[in-house]
């Protein structure tokens, strides 16, 4: 249904940073959330959660930060960060310049359609040198203002703090220039950023609020499950009753674990969400029945050697969707003419 223009409202930025491993995309978070996290969350001891994204607060306005994995396995999944993002800062360190995982990161970013901002880091060292960056940016058709572009270049530092205000407020004069709404009464739907199952609590997952307003109580659909929102929880592991547009919540009452980057909508029949649930997963099971085959190592390197066994089938299981995702495409990476990979 389209959005009524008279209910829509500005709502803060969504941000993912991307860029080689030991760039110091972490580390750069890291500071930036000591400089700007909300003073109340810090007060009456709240125990920080990795739910894989956070909020800061400032003067100007909030920020919503994404906080996607940074080594090469995790491809697949920066890129789907990079489609729920309304800006992408690409960290690049002043002493290496662009690396590999960079030019994906811009790859990701451009094919997002993301704004982009470069933060060069780690300017304290000797070694760094800011207008090879900018020169290399300029060949990858990222060319930085000072160089006659339009890409905002900030040079910071993890380490010392240089440049961390800058950087938080090139990304609220950004996000202003986008124009960022939503409507907070609609029903809610969004992206889910980490998935995992709890011993504790069963499925969990982190939802990013996209559009609308998440309730207690909302009955949502979200992938191949559905559920009623029993609890609702910021980063720092308190109780939240709603989550408006661009705020990262983790929810427990769905009856299973999706997978990151799965779509949620809150529907009012929590009949009809079953009935749906119910058939997709009827068609899923339909679709994966194979019958169980046990095989000894040994024999299957027999079967394998006389050209018998086409498909080795696989079961993955990781901690969080995300790392399931890395191993799919590790696996899915390694050479091999003779035997075909079918990860069930």
């Amino acid at each position: 249904t389209k959005a009524d223009a008279s209910k829509l409202v500005a709502r803060p930025p969504i941000v993912t940073f991307m860029g080689h491993v030991d760039h110091g995309k972490t580390s750069l978070l890291d500071a930036i959330r000591k400089a700007k996290v909300k003073v109340v969350d810090t007060e009456s001891g709240g125990i920080t959660q990795h739910i894989g994204a956070y909020e800061i607060f400032t003067e100007k306005g909030a920020v919503t930060f994404l906080d996607t994995p940074g080594h090469e396995a995790f491809t697949a999944m920066r890129a789907r960060g990079a489609r729920c993002t309304d800006i992408v800062v690409l960290v690049i360190a002043a002493d290496a310049s662009i690396q590999p995982q960079t030019e994906e990161a811009i790859d990701h970013a451009l094919a997002a359609e993301a704004t982009v901002i470069v933060a060069i880091n780690k300017c304290d060292l000797p070694a760094a040198n800011v207008d090879r960056v900018k020169k290399d940016l300029a060949e990858h058709g990222l060319a930085s203002e000072d160089w006659g572009g339009k890409v905002i270049t900030v040079p910071v530092s993890a380490k010392t703090g240089q440049g961390i205000d800058q950087l938080v407020e090139m990304l609220l004069l950004e996000a202003e220039l986008l124009e960022l709404k939503a409507d907070p009464t609609s029903p809610a739907r969004g992206t889910v950023v980490e998935a995992e199952l709890s011993k504790s609590s069963g499925p969990t997952a982190t939802f990013l609020v996209q559009d609308g307003t998440l309730k207690m109580g909302d009955t949502v659909v979200c992938g191949n499950f559905y559920g009623k929102i029993r609890a609702m929880m910021n980063e720092h592991g308190r109780r939240v009753p709603e989550a408006p547009p661009s705020a990262p919540v983790r929810v427990l009452g769905l009856s299973g674990v999706p997978s990151a980057g799965d779509v949620f909508y809150v529907v009012k029949d929590e009949s009809k969400a079953r009935e749906w649930i119910q058939e997709r997963q009827e068609r899923e099971r339909k679709k994966n029945l194979s019958g169980p085959s046990h095989i000894t190592l040994e024999a299957l390197y027999a079967e394998i050697k006389a050209g018998k066994l086409q498909t080795l089938k696989l079961i993955l299981k990781a901690d969080v969707q995300g790392s399931l995702e890395a191993l799919k495409v590790v696996i899915g990476q390694i050479p091999n003419d003779k035997i075909k990979l079918s990860i069930i």
